[in-house]
C-alpha cells in the first residue's frame, strides 16, 4: 500500500511542510494534522456504500476528493503514510464499548489502530475515533496519564490488551475501545470494514455521524444534531431543521462535498 501514497499530495492535504525523518517529533505533527484537515464521516455506509481500503480509493476519496471515512480509512491512510515514511508499525483492532450499555462491547471487533515503534518507546497511533478522535500519539503504556492536544488519554490493562480511556469530564474517565495486540493482516480489516459498514445493527449503517477536529475544539454531527465541544467551557447544541442548513454544515463545518445531493441525505436523517 505504502509504495502507491503520493506523500506530496498527502502532506499539502494536511497542511504539513517539516521533515520527513520516521522520528517521534515527525510523528506528533502528523497525527496532530490529519485530524484537523480531515474529518470523520460514513457518508459512504450511511448511504449503502462500502468504503474500498486500497491505497488509490483512499487517495481518490480522501487527499484528492474534498472527503474523509471512517476509521479503517483514515487509519489506513495514516498506515500507508507512516510506512512510506519508514515507521516500523503493525495495525491492531479493538472492539467499541462507547456509550455502549454497561461497557458492552460491539459484537464485532470495528476499529483500526497503529502499534509504532520508535526509540523512545512504543506508541498508539489513532487518528480516526468519532468525537474522540486522538491527536497525538500515546505511549502504549498502562495507567498513565497521557496528554494531547485534545484532551487526556490513558490504556487500564484488559484481559486481551487494553481498554482505551478518554478524559471527558474532572475525573471522569470513560472507555472508547478495548484494543487488543494481536498483529492484523489486511484481510482482517476487509472483514471488519464489510460488518461495520453493512450489518443491519450497526451505527454507521443507521445513523449520519460526522465529526471535525478544530484548533479550539470539535464538532460532531449526529443525524439532525450538531455539537460544539470547546476544549473550554460547555457544548453548544443545534438542531439541523433544513436540507440548507445540513448543507451549509458539511461545506462550512465540516469542508466536505457531500457524495449525492444534499436533499437526499435530509431526506434520509431520522426524524
Amino acid at each position: 500500500m505504502s509504495d502507491a501514497i503520493d506523500l506530496d499530495a498527502y502532506f499539502r492535504r494536511i497542511g504539513y511542510d517539516g521533515p520527513r525523518a520516521p522520528t517521534l517529533e515527525t510523528l506528533k505533527a502528523i497525527h496532530r494534522l490529519q485530524p484537523l484537515a480531515l474529518p470523520f464521516e460514513n457518508l459512504d455506509p450511511w448511504t449503502g456504500k462500502v468504503p474500498a481500503l486500497d491505497a488509490d480509493s483512499l487517495q481518490a476519496k480522501m487527499i484528492a476528493g474534498r472527503r474523509g471515512g471512517y476509521c479503517f480509512e483514515m487509519n489506513g491512510l495514516l498506515q500507508a503514510v507512516l510506512e512510506a515514511l519508514g515507521y516500523r508499525l503493525t495495525s491492531l483492532i479493538g472492539r467499541v464499548v462507547w456509550n455502549r450499555p454497561d461497557g458492552l462491547p460491539t459484537p464485532n471487533r470495528s476499529h483500526m489502530g497503529l502499534r509504532v515503534e520508535l526509540p523512545e518507546g512504543v506508541f498508539l497511533v489513532d487518528a480516526a475515533f468519532g468525537g474522540n478522535t486522538m491527536t497525538g500519539p500515546v505511549r502504549l503504556e498502562p495507567d498513565l496519564e497521557q496528554d494531547t492536544p485534545h484532551g487526556k488519554v490513558r490504556l487500564i490493562p484488559d484481559p486481551h490488551g487494553y481498554a482505551v480511556q478518554h478524559l471527558v469530564a474532572p475525573g471522569d474517565w470513560r472507555s472508547t475501545y478495548l484494543l487488543g495486540l494481536e498483529p492484523q493482516v489486511p484481510a482482517d480489516f476487509e472483514t471488519a470494514n464489510w460488518w461495520t459498514a453493512t450489518h443491519p445493527s450497526s451505527i454507521f449503517v443507521n445513523n449520519l455521524v460526522i465529526t471535525a477536529v478544530k484548533p479550539d475544539g470539535r464538532v460532531m454531527l449526529v443525524n439532525r444534531n450538531l455539537t460544539r465541544r470547546p476544549l473550554e467551557g460547555p457544548p453548544q447544541s443545534e438542531r439541523l431543521e433544513t436540507a440548507g442548513e445540513l448543507a451549509r454544515a458539511l461545506d462550512e463545518v465540516f469542508d466536505i462535498t457531500p457524495p449525492a445531493p444534499v436533499e437526499s441525505l435530509f431526506d434520509r436523517l431520522p426524524a
